[in-house]
């Protein structure tokens, strides 16, 4: 993937945790493992690490995906 040419503001780092925290906190309130929700999705038990860790940004497409396999709104996700 590409590099940035100038690093990501500190907001919206700060907003790519909080989407990696609630990640984890509707993974953990369904039940489930890294590892289940990745085979759902179709990806890695590492990118799901990542996803919630905030070290990496999920694509929509995956946003998506995790949002039916969770079972929560999309816009819950990624709300303010």
């Amino acid at each position: 993937m590409p590099q940035r040419r100038t690093s990501l503001p500190e907001w919206a780092v700060t907003r790519r945790r909080e989407l990696g925290r609630r990640l984890g906190d509707a993974r953990r309130a369904a039940g489930m493992s890294q590892e289940h929700l990745g085979d759902l999705i179709g990806v890695e038990r590492r990118t799901i690490q990542r996803y919630e860790s905030g070290t990496r940004d999920p694509r929509y497409t995956d946003l998506l995906l995790l949002a039916d396999a969770l079972g929560v709104d999309l816009a819950d996700l990624v709300r303010e």
